[in-house]
């Protein structure tokens, strides 16, 4: 007996809102299956209004409520049976994040979740994260977004040490990450990760999925620091607009993708790492797996 649903799950991040939507595939006597149907990406950037004036913008208000009207509209068009939206860092430390959320929730027919940092890391691992972890070796990974960065050491398999940080693409962009919080990072990840021999890194998020792509490694095959710090010096070359006419990269990530590069090299740096291994998932897929696990809740189409 063949069973296929569709679920739904809304990212709203501080870089770009996302809305995936995924078969689920059931069959007596086999594994679930988790088959990616569609894709939309809007990169409204939340987070240029609130890291740096506290509050969304009349605009991006707007834009938001068009959005989510039009992904209400999609999971319908779709058939989608069950939703879950979270969102993270700009709307969790907007002044007016909860407010714009009830307006979504009246106007929209979506009701948001605010997540916190710790959250977040959480429903990433719901992923298939641990199918890429080998439970003899030590990894550190690193969820890379536009307002915060999340870690997690994993040893033999289980997380031994889990933080978030306020260091997000978005931030360095704006330059509004002090100095004390990178000197955090550095000190929290050398004392996590300097009594193992050998740490290996785990990098997700739309960046790093994306240099991923361009250096033409089969999907399992780590990058190295050698051609991570290569590729980072060459795209510093390259103005802006270069990087859109040049290097083909779309406007929202031609600008992120240098302080993103520079977050997963210095992690690297401090934990020793030499590789790095991009599983391509991120909080979509943790959304749409916690939810058929029902270890979050979820809102019926």
């Amino acid at each position: 007996m063949l069973s296929i649903k569709k679920y739904a799950a809304i990212d709203i991040g501080s870089n770009a809102v996302r809305l995936l939507i995924s078969n689920i595939i059931e069959q007596e006597g086999r594994p679930v299956q988790f088959k990616k149907s569609s894709l939309v990406r809007v990169p409204i950037r939340l987070g240029s209004d609130v890291f740096l004036n506290g509050e969304i913008s009349e605009e991006n208000k707007k834009r938001m409520l068009d959005t989510m009207t039009a992904f209400n509209l999609l999971m319908k068009s779709h058939k989608v049976v069950t939703y879950k939206a979270c969102a993270t860092s700009a709307m969790r430390e907007a002044n007016n994040g909860k407010e714009i959320a009830k307006i979504i929730s009246k106007k929209a027919k979506i009701h948001i979740d605010i997540i916190d940092g710790e959250e977040e890391a959480a429903i990433i691992a719901a992923t298939d994260l641990h199918s890429y972890i080998k439970e003899d070796k030590t990894y550190l990974y690193v969820d890379v977004g536009g307002g915060s960065t999340e870690f997690s050491v994993f040893h033999l398999g289980n997380i031994v040490a889990s933080k978030s940080f306020k260091i997000g693409t978005v931030r360095l962009l704006k330059d509004i990450v002090k100095n004390e919080t990178w000197l955090d990072l550095e000190h929290w990840i050398k004392k996590n990760t300097e009594s193992y021999d050998k740490v290996d890194l785990i990098g997700s998020g739309g960046n790093i999925n994306k240099i991923f792509k361009i250096s033409g490694k089969a999907l399992g095959k780590p990058l190295t620091y050698f051609y991570l710090t290569s590729y980072y010096h060459r795209l510093q070359t390259y103005s802006y607009e270069e990087r859109i006419t040049e290097l083909g990269l779309n406007q929202d990530r031609a600008d992120v993708i240098i302080p993103a590069t520079k977050i997963y090299l210095s992690a690297m740096k401090w934990s020793g790492s030499k590789d790095i291994y991009v599983p391509k998932i991120g909080l979509s897929d943790g959304i749409i797996k916690s939810v058929y696990y029902n270890t979050v809740s979820s809102i019926n189409v």
